[in-house]
């Protein structure tokens, strides 16, 4: 690993969690005493509050969502899709600036979740072609 690298704010031990708690990684955490990370939160970035109704993807993937086939919508039915994209976009954004190439990204997320479906956020970086690993 080189250069800035994303990173998934709840690894680094951020409480940006949807349930307003931290998800640290031993692995990241070491990883931050020798690398330059840039913790990112989309689902913060895109406006939606902390804590905040867990949400899933319905009709697709993070592809299927970014191609407008597919919603993100909360466990209590709030369709959150346009925070989700906005989100995405301002990290793809942050990714662009710095030159980013790597991001390590939280399992099992919407946004960030490469399984079972890549999260929205994980598919915009995908397409710009950053390699992005999953950690859990």
């Amino acid at each position: 690993m080189s250069g800035v690298v994303l990173v998934s704010a709840c690894l680094l031990g951020l409480c940006t969690r949807y349930d307003g708690a931290s998800k640290a990684s031993s692995r990241v955490l070491k990883l931050a005493k020798t690398h330059v990370l840039l913790p990112v939160c989309p689902e913060q970035l895109g406006g939606l509050p902390t804590p905040r109704p867990p949400a899933d993807l319905y009709g697709g993937d993070g592809f299927s969502v970014l191609a407008g086939e597919a919603r993100v919508i909360t466990r209590n039915g709030q369709d959150v899709t346009e925070a989700f994209l906005r989100g995405a976009e301002e990290v793809a954004k942050l990714a662009r600036i710095l030159g980013v190439r790597q991001a390590l990204l939280k399992s099992r997320s919407p946004s960030c979740g490469l399984t079972p479906q890549m999260g929205v956020c994980a598919a915009k970086l995908s397409l710009l072609g950053l390699k992005l690993t999953e950690i859990d």
